[in-house]
């Protein structure tokens, strides 16, 4: 039985807790920087705006004491992307060499332009960092709908560790040695959602929807190969898997963000409706990381003009189809 302690009881970081409950064989604690919304949770028997009608057993330990970090085994964290550097902080105390240490969330430091696991290994010493990322969309892993993930480590015994302790007949882990690809691809395909809500916002159709998609994970390519990812990465299930499930579904919070901005509706406004849409705090730091990288990244460029600048939606996609002519690249 493994020892595993969830940073984050928000929907992705419950859901992993729900699957891991529903395995048998583990102690699952959820901490939560907020005492009101375990008490919610509680009161309620499930996490009424994240997971409605999931229920959330008693035998999920819950608590908003970063000290229930000391002595587990697995310590996960579910948390947004602005807030990861900070609980990592206040969770290094707690950290012992044997914890394998795993990221979920998908985005990239403002400022830094570090990923993720960057983040957390510059606040939390360790060599057993293990990101967990794919087309995974918390609503479905909670409701055990079979589910395939990527688990990516520099380290390959933690990776192993991972997919054995989570995996089970509703969640495939597969291995993956290249990290930087693997956050790269979940970080950017948020930004692509978005444009991907924008069209649908203006009433536009498939056609517009294929090509933004399929454009778009050449500039995720583009900038993962100068950062050192595998090229072959972004035709897996961080790169295109990931892209599909984030542009197609209503579970988007990233997608459902963008139609409402493609009807009129503020960014400002929109991200403040839906809460949190990554694809917006990540574009502005992705065409940062361009221009240091000297990097292409047309759609991402467009979507920071419109989120950040004022920019017009239809002047945008226009700015796009009137670029210069040239062959297509293949990945």
């Amino acid at each position: 039985m493994a020892n595993i302690v969830i940073l984050g009881s928000g929907g992705f970081g419950l859901s992993l807790a729900i699957m891991a409950e529903h395995c048998g064989k583990h102690k699952v604690t959820v901490w939560s920087k907020f005492q009101s919304e375990i008490d919610d949770i509680r009161s309620h028997g499930e996490h009424v705006q994240k997971l409605p009608g999931v229920p959330v057993s008693e035998s999920i330990a819950m608590t908003s004491d970063i000290s229930c970090v000391k002595g587990c085994d697995m310590l996960l964290f579910g948390i947004p992307s602005s807030f990861v550097r900070d609980v990592a902080k206040a969770a290094a105390p707690y950290v012992d060499d044997k914890m394998v240490v795993v990221n979920t969330g998908k985005g990239l430091e403002e400022g830094s332009l570090k990923t993720l696991s960057e983040v957390i290994c510059e606040e939390i010493k360790t060599d057993k960092m293990v990101v967990l990322s794919g087309p995974s969309h918390a609503e479905e892993v909670a409701r055990c709908v079979p589910t395939t993930i990527v688990a990516a480590s520099h380290n390959h015994e933690a990776a192993e560790y991972v997919q054995r302790e989570f995996g089970n007949e509703y969640l495939r882990i597969y291995l993956n040695d290249d990290v930087k690809g693997c956050e790269i691809g979940g970080a950017l395909k948020n930004i692509i959602a978005l444009c991907v809500g924008i069209c649908d916002g203006l009433g536009y159709g498939d056609n517009t929807k294929a090509a933004l998609m399929t454009r778009g994970i050449h500039e995720i390519a583009r900038l993962g190969k100068a950062c050192g990812a595998d090229a072959a990465t972004f035709s897996g299930l961080t790169g295109i898997g990931d892209l599909i499930v984030t542009c197609t579904s209503m579970h988007s919070r990233n997608r459902r963000a963008g139609i409402l901005i493609g009807q009129g509706v503020s960014p400002e406004e929109a991200v403040e409706r839906v809460g949190t849409v990554e694809g917006y705090f990540c574009c502005k730091a992705a065409c940062s990381l361009a221009k240091k990288m000297n990097v292409s990244m047309p759609i991402t460029e467009q979507l920071n003009e419109v989120l950040f600048n004022g920019g017009d939606v239809r002047l945008a996609l226009g700015a796009l189809m009137k670029r210069p002519l040239n062959s297509e690249e293949i990945l």
